[in-house]
C-alpha cells in the first residue's frame, strides 16, 4: 500500500543523529507501509472473477519528532508529503481452505520536503511497492474476513547519503487479516486490519529495523442513502529492536496512535472517502496530521 514518510530525520545515519540527540526507530524512523490507509472496509473483497481498482490521495505534515519522552527533540522540524498509490485487487474466482483466493498490488509514488535546522531536501518517485501475495477471503452474512501474505520491495531511487529516500530500500513481509462486519443490512460498518510487519537487512547500510504491529479500524454508520460517516485511526508499535551490522540498538522503538472522522460518499458504483488522522502519543517518530481523499471502483461487468 502506499508509502506515505513518517520522518525525514536521521536518514544519513549517525551524523544527523548525532545533531538531533535524539534515537529512531526503524532505519530513518520510516516504515514501509503508511498505517492508517486501511479503514474503508478492509474486509470486504471483491466478488469471484471480479477486480477492485482503488487509488489513495494523502497529504501528510509533521512539525515535531517526538523522542523517547514524547516530548519534541528537533525544534525547527517540518517534513511535508504528498503521495497517491492506485491498488489493484483480483479475486481469481479459485477456492482454497473454504474461501477465495484474492490477490492485489498497489504502486505509491511520493513527493516529499523536509526542513529541519540540520538541512533542507527535496525528493519524488516510486516508493515500496506493496505485493498482495495472497488472501483468502470469505463472507458469511454481515460478517466478511480474510487472512493474507504481502510483500514489501524497495523502492526505486535510494542513496544512502540522501538527506531523504522516497521508501525504504529492504524487503518487507507481512502476515495479516481483516473483518468488516455490516449490521442492519449495511447501516452500520465495524471494521479492523491488522498486520505484523517483519523487516530484512538493508544491503547498503547492513541495517535491520525491528518489527512492527500495526492495527487499523473503523466505525461508521449510514446518515443517509449515499453518505456515511464515522471515525478512523490506527495504532502503531514496534516490537522488536533494531539492529546494524548484527549489534541491537536498544531504546529505540517507535510507537503511535491516530484517530479521526471518516466521510463515506457513493457516486453510482464508485466510492469517495475523505478522512483525516492526527497522531497522538508518539514516540521516536515524528508526530502530525493525515488528509486522505480516497477512491474505489470496482472493474468489470457486474449484474
Amino acid at each position: 500500500m502506499l508509502q506515505v514518510r513518517k520522518t525525514g530525520y536521521l536518514v544519513s545515519g549517525a551524523f544527523i543523529a548525532s545533531i538531533i540527540g535524539v534515537a529512531c526507530a526503524t532505519e530513518g524512523g520510516v516504515s514501509v507501509y503508511p498505517a492508517g490507509v486501511e479503514t474503508i472496509m478492509p474486509g470486504l473483497m471483491p466478488g469471484a472473477g471480479r477486480t477492485l481498482l482503488l487509488e489513495f490521495n494523502n497529504f501528510y505534515q509533521a512539525n515535531s519528532v517526538a523522542g523517547p519522552n514524547g516530548l519534541n527533540a528537533v525544534p525547527g522540524f517540518h517534513l511535508r508529503v504528498a503521495a497517491i498509490a492506485p491498488k489493484i485487487v483480483h479475486n481469481w474466482g479459485v477456492h482454497a481452505f473454504g474461501g477465495e483466493l484474492v490477490s492485489s498490488l498497489a504502486l505509491p509514488i511520493l513527493y516529499e520536503h523536509l526542513n529541519a535546522p540540520f538541512g533542507k531536501a527535496t525528493k519524488s518517485g516510486l516508493s515500496n511497492p506493496d505485493i498482495g501475495v495472497a488472501a483468502i477471503a470469505y463472507s458469511k452474512g454481515a460478517l466478511h474476513w480474510w487472512y493474507g501474505f504481502d510483500v514489501y520491495t524497495p523502492g526505486a531511487q535510494y542513496n544512502k547519503s540522501d538527506l531523504l529516500n522516497v521508501g525504504q530500500h529492504n524487503v518487507a513481509t507481512a502476515p495479516e487479516g481483516a473483518f468488516t462486519y455490516l449490521p442492519q443490512n449495511g447501516r452500520t460498518e465495524l471494521s479492523s486490519k491488522f498486520q505484523y510487519i517483519v523487516n530484512f537487512t538493508n544491503p547498503d547500510t547492513q541495517y535491520r529495523s525491528g518489527g512492527e504491529f500495526v492495527w487499523e479500524y473503523a466505525a461508521m454508520r449510514k446518515i443517509a442513502k449515499k453518505f456515511s460517516a464515522g471515525v478512523n485511526g490506527d495504532y502503531y508499535r514496534q516490537t522488536t529492536d533494531d539492529q546494524r551490522n548484527g549489534l541491537v540498538l536498544s531504546g529505540t522503538r517507535s510507537r503511535s496512535v491516530t484517530i479521526g472522522p471518516e466521510f463515506k460518499y457513493h457516486f453510482g458504483r464508485a466510492a469517495v472517502i475523505l478522512k483525516y488522522e492526527k497522531e497522538m502519543l508518539a514516540e521516536n517518530k515524528t508526530c502530525g496530521n493525515s488528509f486522505w481523499l480516497q477512491i474505489g471502483v470496482p472493474l468489470g461487468h457486474h449484474e
